[in-house]
């Protein structure tokens, strides 16, 4: 092997090392969704803040600590939302197909229905479940909606009150869980 043939291997390596270290995961923890539409979570603005002026980010390869420790990344079980909102979004919205659902994050995304009443529209649906207390600002609903328009499916406007009338019915349905709950005990 030459030393053209070596350096294009060495450099390669190094190229996908650094691409490598570039990637970080984040970890959906309680999605927000802030005025312009876009959903980020506490635990992701805050990774974001600290590694601002960082070259690669703070779960980068490291090159001078390979045998240091590194943060551990912490195994959780069971759901970390509120199960009564996630019992509730799943037995309200359960007429549309699921695209999917995380317990984890607290996200549940629909693939879209047409109404039988109305097969020239469907709808989309984006849950967010915010905090793991019952609570009126615990839950976000996004509602999409389509036009067919000749072979074209068309965004549409959906009527301001339609999330919050789905945020409220889920709401509902998770205190009368909660009640049935209690009185099981």
């Amino acid at each position: 092997m030459g030393w053209s043939k070596l350096g294009r291997v060495v450099s390669t390596f190094l190229f996908g090392a650094l691409l490598f270290g570039c990637g970080t995961e984040i970890k959906q923890e309680f999605p927000t969704i802030d005025k312009h539409g876009d959903v980020s979570t506490d635990v992701e603005q805050e990774r974001l803040k600290k590694e601002q002026g960082r070259l690669f980010g703070g779960d980068a390869l490291d090159f001078f600590n390979l045998g240091g420790s590194k943060k551990k990344s912490t195994v959780r079980s069971g759901i970390s939302v509120n199960s009564f909102l996630w019992r509730a979004t799943l037995d309200t919205i359960s007429f549309l197909p699921l695209s999917s659902a995380d317990p984890f994050g607290g996200v549940v995304l629909t693939d879209w229905y047409a109404p039988p009443k109305a097969p020239k529209e469907r709808y989309k649906l984006s849950v967010f479940i915010l905090s793991r207390q019952l609570r009126a600002n615990g839950i976000r609903v996004a509602v999409h909606r389509q036009k067919l328009v000749g072979s074209v499916w068309r965004t549409s406007a959906v009527a301001k009150d339609t999330s919050v009338k789905l945020e409220n019915q889920i709401l509902m349905r998770a205190r009368e869980l909660r009640v049935a709950s209690l009185k099981m005990k």
